[in-house]
């Protein structure tokens, strides 16, 4: 299946997959594990920085900017990931943690792909609908 979407309907792809993201930070946040842990609190504040670094363009309707932002966090978000990854055997093997883990790691590869849809130009503007 071929993504084509709009740029405009793209930010609002990322957007939602940031909400996501979002209630994982949330989560982490506010779990017991985490709260005494200045190490592991530096990934939720990082998924925290990732997200609020975006919305000033995305209230703004700038999607360009936006699009370049997210593609600039997006590594960072990646590596949170996966040092989250890292951590859980440490921290939990609850299926809170474990499900946090995974919703994290979807949020990264949903981006990846609407980003990468961009970048292969298959992205639907006014000129070529």
């Amino acid at each position: 299946m071929k993504l084509e979407i709009t740029p405009e309907e793209a930010v609002e792809r990322i957007n939602t997959v940031f909400s996501h993201a979002w209630m994982v930070r949330t989560f982490l946040k506010h779990a017991p594990e985490f709260e005494d842990e200045a190490e592991l609190l530096a990934i939720p504040r990082s998924i925290f920085d990732c997200i609020r670094a975006v919305e000033s363009a995305y209230v703004a309707g700038d999607t360009k900017r936006y699009l370049k932002r997210v593609k600039d966090k997006l590594r960072r978000l990646k590596e949170v990931s996966e040092d989250l990854d890292e951590e859980l055997p440490d921290i939990s093997n609850h299926t809170n943690f474990q499900q946090a883990a995974l919703s994290l790691r979807t949020c990264v590869r949903e981006i990846e792909g609407i980003l990468k849809a961009v970048d292969e130009g298959k992205i639907r503007t006014d000129e070529t609908s």
